[in-house]
């Protein structure tokens, strides 16, 4: 095979729109299936198979024609003209979008939950409807946590290593070809950091890393865990998201119009953007901060006060201090006051979301509800406006559909809604769904539950093989749920406020519900509680417990190691969704939106984005009427 039929294949494999556009998933499997059904990873398919299985593979007519389409698709993909050319023909605007994970695809494990699920799709939308946006990120060598469930029904988190050579990315070089790399001044010794591109689409995500054998060990496990650690270690990677982040961007002749902080991890690139600023015009850091500041915005996910990082005044001191003061030309005490509600105050810890606010010329929360929550946690900012005036708004989250809808539902939409229903305004959308039928519908609904509770069987299979179960517990396990039973689907983290046991609260009364000889329900739960979060661990232990020890046994089924792929399958196939938050303690939520296009319904309390969505009327017969 020539050397441009593998580079044609890794140019395909670097780009995760494959991660939403599954037009070549048949290319990838025909090269390696095992390593495909694993992996639903491209590159690591390229990087495991051998020429000569590559090379077969091409040597099939129909597959060498798939990845010339494919190819070709991308190139025509890059280079038609977008919904945001076609608004805004004249603009030059850049954005760069700052994030601590982003939830992209299963085979770049960089993310946790919902922040990296909003920041994920918003890349991918992004892309789709050609917004300028530069993701910035940090590239986390073992990842968020990955989940075993023991013999007594308790969490074990493990930590596997994330090679990068198997990961979709490439090096950031420089024209000579050395790594890329930026220098961040820390206590004692600077740290080198090496930067990662992902190509996204039309869009870029760079990444940065610090496990460089240039820094001491110390120093390389800076970007090991992602919510790993204790404060400092916390502290040390948002500095090097927002310092480290914005310098990059500088090394890379990228300047951006706005910079979208996605929650307060980010909020120190409001310092150094002030930094820049202020070397560039010959101004002092407050001119520079109320002028950078414009263009700035901050999105907050918390509704709750304790969900902001904050840092001990010592630790912020040790770590910036003489930042502040060569760098800034303010004091310590200065620089604090940043992230206080009372400047005066010495023993009151920085608060980033507190900086993040000040920093930004836009605030918003996630949700209408959110808004009104965020205003009254940032109303001490504000002494004596009146509530309804604190300036914080709100951008309701939204999913990127087509990486959330199955086949059939796809083929549905595509079919009464056509193929570029998601790339412009929904006006139209309303009629053209109500053309699909109630016999479609319904049959959306059955092959969508049939392929959920299929996957189910066989990946509760696996996880008890690799748990080392006995042959019995693992043949049963193929044989659990009914692909006709009313499906109910429970997945997100396992925290006290999101309630996740709360049907367990009259458990007698739950079995006879699942158990019901004439309307029989089901359920499949998966989430992970964070490894300090002992009461959200406690909650899986109670579900594994009743699941083991309950008669309804067989129609309940708890799937551990909660990952994008489980993601994908459950809201494809859960005829109900239930979401139980403690209102208004959910930002805004946003698994329900992706049940919704595939067919489903959402059960949830009136909380983030349902308090907006839901119409009494919907679902009773009568069209309803103006929101």
């Amino acid at each position: 095979m020539a050397v441009v039929d593998f580079d044609l294949l890794a140019e395909l494999a670097l780009d995760l729109r494959w991660s939403w556009n599954h037009a070549g998933d048949e290319v990838w499997e025909k090269i390696d299936p095992e390593i495909w059904r694993l992996t639903r990873n491209p590159w690591v398919v390229l990087q495991s198979a051998s020429r000569d299985r590559i090379e077969r593979a091409l040597g099939d007519p129909a597959i060498r024609q798939k990845v010339d389409d494919l190819v070709r698709t991308r190139g025509v993909a890059n280079h038609a003209p977008t919904w945001f050319q076609q608004a805004h023909p004249d603009s030059q605007l850049c954005v760069a979008y700052f994030s601590m994970e982003y939830m992209l695809c299963e085979g770049l494990p960089i993310y946790s939950g919902g922040l990296g699920n909003v920041a994920g799709d918003q890349l991918k939308a992004a892309s789709d409807l050609g917004v300028p946006v530069v993701g910035v990120g940090l590239l986390y060598s073992q990842g968020y946590f990955r989940q075993v469930i023991d013999g007594d029904g308790a969490q074990q988190a493990l930590y596997p290593f994330n090679d990068p050579g198997q990961l979709p990315i490439t090096p950031l070089r420089q024209p000579d070809g050395e790594w890329l790399r930026l220098k961040i001044d820390l206590p004692g010794y600077p740290v080198l950091v090496r930067a990662w591109h992902v190509q996204v689409g039309r869009n870029s995500l760079y990444l940065l890393d610090s496990n460089d054998a240039a820094n001491v060990p110390a120093l390389r496990g800076i970007t090991s865990e992602l919510y790993g650690g204790g404060p400092e270690l916390r502290l040390q990677q948002e500095l090097l998201l927002g310092i480290g982040g914005w310098r990059l961007l500088a090394a890379l002749g990228i300047k951006p119009d706005v910079c979208h902080l996605n929650e307060g991890h980010a909020a120190f690139l409001v310092l150094e953007r002030a930094h820049e600023f202020m070397q560039e015009h010959g101004v002092p850091f407050e001119q520079a901060l109320a002028t950078t500041r414009a263009g700035n915005v901050f999105t907050t996910h918390t509704a709750v006060e304790a969900g902001f990082d904050r840092y001990d005044p010592v630790l912020i001191e040790r770590y910036l201090g003489t930042f502040a003061e060569l760098k800034l030309g303010i004091t310590g005490q200065r620089l604090l006051s940043l992230g206080r509600r009372n400047a005066d105050d010495q023993s009151e810890p920085f608060n980033m979301a507190y900086l993040a606010v000040r920093g930004s010329g836009a605030v918003n929360g996630v949700s209408r509800l959110h808004a009104e929550v965020s205003r009254a946690l940032f109303g001490p900012l504000f002494a004596r406006w009146p509530a309804a005036e604190i300036p914080v708004g709100y951008v309701t989250n939204g999913v990127h559909t087509p990486s959330w809808d199955s086949a059939p539902a796809d083929e549905l939409w595509t079919e009464t809604c056509g193929r570029g229903r998601w790339l412009g305004n929904t006006q139209s959308l309303e009629a053209q769904i109500c053309i699909a039928t109630d016999a479609q519908l319904w049959s959306l609904r059955n092959r969508n539950r049939e392929a959920l509770v299929i996957y189910a069987r066989d990946r509760l299979s696996q996880l008890l093989a690799a748990s080392g179960s006995g042959a019995g517990d693992i043949e049963s396990a193929r044989h659990l749920l009914d692909t006709g039973t009313l499906t109910l689907g429970f997945a997100r983290r396992f925290a006290t406020y999101k309630r996740p046991n709360l049907l367990l609260h009259d458990p007698e009364r739950l079995i006879n519900l699942l158990t019901n000889p004439a309307r029989p329900v089901q359920i499949i739960l998966a989430g992970k509680a964070h490894p300090a979060d002992r009461p959200g661990q406690q909650l899986i232990r109670q579900w594994t417990n009743f699941i083991r020890h309950s008669p309804a046994r067989r129609h309940v089924i708890f799937l551990s190691d909660y990952d994008m792929l489980l993601t994908e399958q459950m809201v494809q196939g859960a005829d109900v969704w239930l979401n139980t938050p403690r209102r208004p303690w959910e930002a805004c939520g946003t698994s329900g939106m992706k049940v919704l296009v595939n067919g489903g319904l959402n059960l949830s309390e009136l909380d983030g984005w349902w308090s907006e969505a839901y119409q009494p009327d919907l679902g009773s017969g009568r069209r309803p009427g103006p929101r």
